[in-house]
């Protein structure tokens, strides 16, 4: 089934086109990692999704439900932890909770929320006394008054240390292990990667890669690094020849060892090439990580906000 449904998704505002025909399939079940750099279009897609604004073009279908013509209907069936979101320093956890299930209008335990997200002993204690992580996992137990169908995430991780972050990923993934879909947007890439079934880049408001992170690294098997020990000894005539090789985008001696930076080639036709240099005795991968890939799509850098 799926959850999320894209088609031709259009959205400018006057000049400037926001969101440029994004076809976008995500199937139930799926914790999917929604990723582009600042001005990409990642927030205008969510705020299509919960209608908060209209396409230009296009169609955005959610849990079966038409974006724009059912957008009640989507919100309902749907949690939403903002970016920008915001807690009360004099109401207690209990509280934003009990505050949320009436709003909604369903008979959710406020106690059983609180426990999900691991701050059932704060129930009765103000906010304003909650530490980040804290607050985080609050908005979070609001956002899944109603035991929504689909959870969407913008920055979850944004501003937790790592023990928080582990936490906050652990209880995605226990969500999730309750059938819940889950659209994560984030700019840490450590999270997405640790997590995500799938992700999508995005650039410029068009799609530029989606697949899961190995998929994307065996579609562009760049940014790897080979770790290469050679029979001739490592001097500057050797590693300018094989600065030379086709496939090879940087070269550095490290260590006794050749540094080698594969570009868009096979690395076993990189480590053919060097052996024909040098004669390769051993080498070892690094493979690129989703940070890699993330400048490798977008060429831009990586420490950006949604």
């Amino acid at each position: 089934m799926t959850a999320i449904e894209l088609e031709g998704l259009t959205k400018r505002f006057g000049d400037v086109v926001a969101v440029d025909d994004l076809d976008l399939t995500i199937q139930e079940g799926e914790i999917f990692g929604f990723l582009g750099p600042n001005g990409a279009g990642k927030s205008t897609t969510i705020d299509i999704l919960l209608d908060f604004i209209r396409p230009t073009d296009g169609t955005a279908t959610v849990l079966g439900h038409d974006a724009q013509s059912e957008g009640l209907a989507v919100r309902s069936r749907t949690g939403v932890l903002p970016d920008a979101y915001h807690v009360y320093d004099r109401l207690t956890g209990r509280q934003h909770v009990e505050f949320a299930v009436e709003m909604k209008g369903v008979n959710d335990d406020p106690e059983a929320l609180l426990e999900r997200v691991r701050i059932a002993d704060a129930a009765d204690r103000k906010a304003g006394g909650y530490s980040k992580g804290m607050r985080q996992r609050l908005a979070l137990a609001m956002a899944l008054v109603g035991d929504p169908d689909l959870l969407v995430l913008d920055e979850p991780s944004t501003g937790l240390d790592p023990n928080g972050a582990r936490e906050m990923r652990e209880i995605i993934r226990a969500e999730n292990d309750r059938g819940t879909t889950v659209f994560f947007s984030s700019h840490i890439m450590e999270q997405v990667e640790a997590i995500c079934d799938r992700v999508a880049i995005i650039d410029r408001g068009q799609l530029v890669a989606v697949d899961t992170i190995d998929g994307l690294r065996n579609a562009t098997e760049t940014g790897e690094t080979l770790y290469v020990y050679v029979a001739d000894e490592l001097d500057e005539t050797v590693l300018e020849r094989v600065r030379g090789l086709e496939g090879v985008a940087a070269a550095s001696i490290d260590d006794g060892r050749l540094r080698v930076r594969v570009g868009d080639v096979s690395k076993f036709a990189v480590l053919h090439a060097i052996d024909e240099v040098a004669g390769v005795q051993d080498f070892s991968v690094v493979e690129s990580s989703l940070e890699d890939l993330f400048v490798r799509y977008t060429n831009e850098p990586v420490e950006v906000e949604a």
